[in-house]
């Protein structure tokens, strides 16, 4: 199975190139899907990596395409080679979302409790890698074979807290709500206040946490939580994260 997290240095660019941004409170310019951004440099490092936000680049500080960018970028590059350019920048989208789905297979297969449904998640998670290196492959079609049997695994992890799957939480004051071992699958916490919350437990598979505040919120037995949605968030060193994660940079 290939890497599921991003190396910049063994890929061309192509988060830099293939995705489209538009001027907003994340990107200070409009940019068209395959066209370099302005930062790329020759060797396709970012010329403003250090300084992203600094820059008004927030929204490039909050993507990560768990390793499919150097899965794609083997070869000649889009620059060396232009009339592979435009499969290249469709491909890196369907692998992005595959690897995606791989990351989320692999933190079920590691979680306690699930036992029951690990042979058929090892299963789907060969048939997803496998799918891959199909340029042709239907992104939807994976993620529906798959959704089932995670859905499941997150139930045997988390136990018996609440249900606020896609819950519209937005802007809540969730200091006082029980939420260890709830399912937060898909719910709103566009800039809840969670400061001080025991997550333990919580399926956090797919919320939106951006302006979250989670200062001093037990995130370390969370389930599902991936590292942009940790970076979209507020926080502070007080905040206890899962094991593998970091603590964003901005979180002072």
């Amino acid at each position: 199975m290939g890497e599921l997290h991003s190396d910049c240095s063994r890929c061309h660019g192509l988060c830099c190139v293939a995705l489209a941004f538009t001027r907003s409170a994340d990107f200070p310019v409009d940019k068209p899907a395959g066209t370099p951004c302005g930062n790329l440099l020759a060797d396709f490092r970012c010329g403003v990596h250090d300084r992203l936000r600094d820059n008004g680049y927030a929204g490039c500080t909050v993507f990560e395409c768990f390793g499919a960018g150097q899965r794609v970028s083997q070869g000649p590059d889009w620059r060396d080679d232009p009339a592979a350019a435009g499969p290249m920048f469709a491909r890196f989208g369907k692998v992005r979302a595959l690897h995606e789905l791989l990351w989320h297979l692999a933190e079920a297969l590691a979680l306690p409790g699930t036992e029951p449904v690990r042979a058929d998640l090892a299963r789907i998670r060969d048939q997803v890698d496998k799918a891959a290196d199909d340029p042709d492959v239907d992104v939807d079609a994976q993620r529906s074979a798959a959704v089932g049997v995670l859905r499941a695994a997150a139930d045997l992890a988390r136990g018996r807290g609440p249900d606020l799957a896609g819950a519209d939480l937005i802007g809540r004051d969730l200091r006082r709500r029980a939420l260890n071992g709830a399912s937060l699958r898909g719910a709103l916490l566009l800039g809840a206040d969670l400061r001080g919350a025991d997550l333990a437990e919580a399926d956090l598979t797919g919320a939106d946490l951006r302006g979250a505040d989670l200062r001093g919120a037990d995130l370390s037995g969370a389930l599902f939580v991936t590292q942009p949605q940790l970076t979209a968030a507020v926080g502070d060193a007080t905040t206890l994260l899962p094991a593998a994660r970091t603590r964003p940079a901005h979180w002072r």
